[in-house]
């Protein structure tokens, strides 16, 4: 009983200490960018996403230049005896020639990209499966035998809020909380497994650059290499019905130590392993907080 209610303490005080740290990377309102990059991915995808905005700008100014050109210069008050000229060898290389060199200087970097999508940066020393359902997620942490870790992961209910000391809603936001994150350690490749158990999902993760079809009866793989710690959120990105828009994803990664014992913890309670998870970050914080003042 004292173990629980010193716990129910932190816990209650972790979702204040911790918000800088969950604000890792969630949708904020009126935004127009993508989220802050947590993966190496997501930071090629960034750099791909600036270096295709140098090739379609110029290209839309020019074609709405031509188009205005066009308009005034050839109207039928100033050109009312059209040329009729049928065909212009120059005009044609250059509109064959120049889209060529386009496409080959932005499938180059596309390429490149896609591979790296599909290539872990380093072995994966973890292996999570997780399967759609409608309308939430499970997950398998996959270990030696005896040793796995499975739990579902839901949308957080306003009302269950302060039992699992996720008052704060700008570090656990309506409709974008769960009750139970993925817990990963920074720096660590994670190998992902997604697959559903009913319908079509897809686990998309906007800030690791990661998005995964979730199909009845296969099994896909990605990866990611989260690089700073705090509490990512993405929702499921395939229409399956009528509480798809209430299916959100959490990924709490946090330092290797932390993540060791919530690990060995979970394999007992999870719930419990979460808040004694909670309670380290919150103490943590509170500690660097001090320190600073």
């Amino acid at each position: 009983m004292k173990k629980s209610a010193w716990l129910a303490g932190i816990v209650s005080i972790a979702s204040v200490f911790s918000a800088s740290a969950a604000l890792a990377a969630q949708p904020m309102p009126w935004q127009t960018d993508l989220q802050p990059a947590a993966t190496g991915i997501m930071h090629e995808i960034r750099w791909f996403e600036e270096y295709t905005l140098w090739f379609v700008v110029p290209i839309v100014l020019l074609v709405l230049g031509l188009l205005v050109y066009v308009v005034v210069r050839f109207n039928r008050r100033a050109n009312p005896v059209p040329s009729r000229t049928s065909h212009n060898t120059m005009i044609e290389v250059v509109w064959t020639v120049g889209p060529v060199l386009i496409l080959l200087l932005l499938a180059v970097p596309s390429f490149q990209l896609l591979t790296a999508q599909y290539t872990p940066e380093s072995e994966p020393e973890i292996t999570i499966k997780a399967t759609g359902y409608q309308w939430y997620w499970g997950y398998e942490y996959q270990g030696e035998e005896g040793e796995d870790v499975a739990f579902d992961s839901l949308l957080l209910q306003e009302g269950d809020r302060a039992d699992y000391g996720k008052e704060d809603k700008a570090a656990y936001p309506r409709l974008l909380a769960v009750d139970n994150e993925i817990v990963v350690p920074v720096d660590t490749t994670v190998r992902l497994l997604v697959t559903a158990g009913d319908v079509l999902h897809s686990w998309a993760m906007p800030a690791f650059g990661v998005k995964m079809d979730a199909v009845p009866g296969r099994l896909n793989e990605t990866w990611f290499h989260v690089e700073e710690e705090g509490i990512y959120y993405g929702q499921c990105s395939e229409l399956c019905g009528k509480d798809h828009a209430f299916m959100p994803i959490a990924v709490r990664a946090v330092s290797r130590d932390k993540y060791d014992a919530w690990l060995v913890a979970a394999r007992d309670d999870v719930e419990e392993a979460n808040k004694m998870l909670m309670a380290a970050i919150a103490l943590d914080t509170e500690r660097k907080l001090a320190s600073a003042e």
